[in-house]
């Protein structure tokens, strides 16, 4: 079996080592611009150039190494029936809970209040957190929120979903459709966005949807920046329809210096750390589905292109 790494990771070693301790029977090849035709079997990639596709067109699967897979179907090289197995969690969701969890909390807890109080030495304690008051509301939840909603719902804030087919999760109210997505978001205080990004997803946060929840309503975006309008976001602050936003993933990254979500008073900022791929989780998920595909057994995690996840 014979393999591609393909990624701009400047030390693609510090992957092709354990990935060759993992399934030491495969050749493992890091790929660059020069390197010739491999007659490789398999390509685990991150933003892979179309050169690849050019060279090696006896692929017979590609590994996403992330979750989304958005940007590899716009290429027009990617062959039509090439099949594509994405990242399933590898330990992501734990990681987003976290995440998420953290940033609610500054939110519900007033904690950038205590931080002021603390700079001035005043001892004031600021009104309780009324959880029945910031109903939280996933736009989308896939594998990677499962956890993050599981966790709010236990920490008793009512938390409900809205997505493409209807969810069977204990204590979570599910929407569907858009029929349904209206009722969802005059129920949401704390919208927080997880979608795929898809051509029907793209620009979904705009001043349609955001002048729909309720007043002072806060969002977090945690799918991709271009689900976002950004210019939308910023009239809904000013407007004060939006209380604050707390954005991890932008439409262009790195965030260009003079961009105005920099000092904004009302926007918190990450830079896309809200759930990272961690390199001993992906390797073990990767090289597991190999094996398996090798003893011609099915595995998990293949994309549908006609939904585009």
């Amino acid at each position: 079996m014979k393999i591609l790494f393909v990624s701009p990771d400047p030390k693609p070693e510090r992957w092709i080592t354990p990935l060759q301790a993992a399934l030491p029977d495969a050749q493992w090849i890091a790929w660059h611009a020069e390197l010739p035709p491999q007659q490789a079997d398999y390509a685990l990639v991150w933003q892979p150039p179309a050169a690849l596709f050019e060279r090696e067109p006896g692929l017979k699967a590609i590994f996403n190494l992330g979750a989304g897979v958005d940007a590899l179907l716009k290429l027009s090289a990617l062959p039509p029936t090439l099949p594509i197995y994405r990242l399933e969690d590898a330990g992501m969701s734990a990681q987003m809970a976290e995440y998420l969890l953290h940033q609610i909390a500054e939110i519900t807890r007033a904690m950038p209040v205590y931080r002021q109080q603390q700079q001035q030495q005043i001892w004031k304690m600021q009104p309780p957190c009324r959880r029945q008051e910031w109903p939280i509301g996933f736009l989308g939840l896939g594998q990677i929120g499962h956890k993050a909603a599981q966790a709010l719902q236990l920490l008793e804030y009512p938390v409900a979903c809205w997505s493409r087919s209807h969810k069977q999760i204990e204590g979570i109210h599910s929407y569907t459709g858009t029929g349904e997505l209206a009722a969802f978001l005059q129920n949401t205080r704390i919208l927080i966005n997880t979608l795929p990004l898809t051509p029907d997803t793209a620009g979904i946060l705009n001043q349609t949807l955001f002048v729909q929840l309720p007043a002072n309503s806060v969002l977090i975006n945690v799918g991709r920046g271009q689900h976002l309008v950004e210019q939308d976001l910023l009239e809904a602050l000013a407007s004060g329809s939006l209380q604050q936003a707390v954005l991890d993933v932008f439409a262009e990254e790195p965030l260009p210096a003079t961009h105005p979500f920099w000092s904004h008073p009302k926007i918190t900022l990450t830079p896309h750390i809200s759930a990272p791929t961690l390199r001993e989780e992906t390797i073990r998920q990767i090289t597991d589905k190999l094996k398996a595909l090798a003893q011609g057994q099915p595995i998990t995690g293949e994309v549908n292109r006609q939904r585009g996840y």
